[in-house]
């Protein structure tokens, strides 16, 4: 009999030690997707600062600008799921390290007294948009002296036609870039 109760101890310990870990995995996923973001935003808002350049478009979608670290906002974001950042490196590509701020708790299993879960994620910034600058198409007879802004087409299927006389309608961060965690 008591080998019966201390093997449900045992599984007990177990799950308490699975929802720790799925815990700190949900705190990762949720502090690499919000720093990931903080970078989408900040691109998006140098695509607003640069629309009347449209040169500087292509440096902007392939994240070759100046940035502000992000990864204060993994570290909010962590600790709004109970967790802590270990380690954060942001970019296009942002990859956090979290472990949960508590134990899986007293057990029949000593060491889950003392055991934090530990668990990583990595979001991605990806361009949701293309564009060709006048006179790169060979087939294109406009002429470059006439165009001003570049047709901006995204893959939600939506064509941006950008008028430099009235930029109040221009894509959000959301239609520019897309934001996904990824494996590896």
């Amino acid at each position: 009999m008591a080998g019966l109760l201390f093997l449900a101890f045992a599984y007990f310990a177990v799950g308490q030690a699975a929802v720790n870990r799925n815990g700190a995995q949900t705190a990762a996923d949720a502090a690499a997707l919000a720093a990931a973001q903080e970078t989408r935003d900040q691109l998006a808002g140098e695509w607003v600062a640069d629309v009347l350049d449209p040169t500087k478009w292509q440096q902007i979608f392939d994240g070759d600008v100046s940035l502000e670290p992000s990864c204060w906002r993994a570290s909010e974001l962590a600790a709004q799921n109970d967790a802590s950042v270990d380690d954060c490196v942001d970019g296009l590509r942002t990859t956090v390290r979290v472990h949960a701020n508590k134990s899986a708790g007293e057990s029949v299993i000593p060491v889950t007294s003392t055991t934090r879960a530990h668990a990583s994620a990595t979001a991605v910034v990806e361009p949701l948009c293309t564009f060709e600058l006048p006179g790169e198409d060979p087939e294109d007879p406009e002429d470059p002296e006439d165009a001003v802004l570049p047709t901006l087409t995204c893959d939600d299927g939506e064509d941006w036609q950008l008028d430099p006389e009235d930029l109040t309608d221009l894509p959000g961060p959301e239609d520019l870039f897309d934001v996904h965690l990824t494996t590896g």
